[in-house]
């Protein structure tokens, strides 16, 4: 089966991707979007964990204030130069992320900055709302495995979905962004204020 000028339009309108790298994504998976879609993601990440080991010091910091004035971002965004961080491509990117950040009020960026006591206080917590299973512990420890990753999705910036399209994560955003641009990008740090907010 073939595919269509339009089609490689539309895909390159959902994922970014270079025009020849929509091409042979739709060739690969014989005109299937959803298929094609998923193989760009796929190369988008592997192109990104190529680029991880390039230090990232220029970029931007950007500033975000919603409803009026009762939710304010502050975000670092980095990448390898400061082309890149001039770049269209880039500031969208450094404006999804405050927007993600003030809608989802995440509490770190990777799961790696979680402190090991405050994993293991989560596990705690659901072994606990298990109660009295009697399940065997191998399952037990599969099913809080299956908790902790969707706590991780709530708490962890990279590991949201993204609010515009649900079915792909921030880390998924970024991974496109590193590809289109070429170069290690990397969301660094934020702080999210709330009105009234711990009082």
């Amino acid at each position: 089966m073939g595919f269509t000028a339009q089609q490689v339009k539309e895909l390159r309108e959902m994922t970014g991707a270079g025009i020849l790298d929509c091409k042979n994504a739709l060739t690969e998976t014989d005109g299937d979007m959803e298929k094609a879609v998923e193989v760009l993601r796929k190369r988008n990440a592997a192109v990104a964990v190529k680029k991880l080991s390039r230090e990232a010091k220029d970029g931007l910091v950007q500033t975000y204030v919603h409803g009026e004035g009762r939710i304010g971002v502050l975000v670092e965004v980095n990448s390898e130069t400061d082309f890149v961080a001039r770049s269209d491509d880039f500031r969208n990117f450094v404006k999804e992320i405050c927007l993600q950040i003030a809608a989802m009020a995440p509490q770190y960026v990777t799961r790696e900055e979680i402190p090991t006591a405050e994993v293991e206080k989560q596990k705690e917590i659901f072994l606990a709302q298990m109660g009295e299973t009697k399940k065997p512990p191998e399952v037990l420890a599969k099913i809080i495995e299956g908790k902790l990753g969707k706590w991780y999705s709530e708490v962890c910036l990279m590991d949201q979905a993204y609010i515009r399209e649900d079915s792909k994560t921030i880390r998924d955003l970024q991974n496109e962004i590193i590809a289109r641009c070429g170069e290690n990008i990397r969301v660094r740090r934020f702080a999210r204020y709330a009105l009234g907010e711990g009082l």
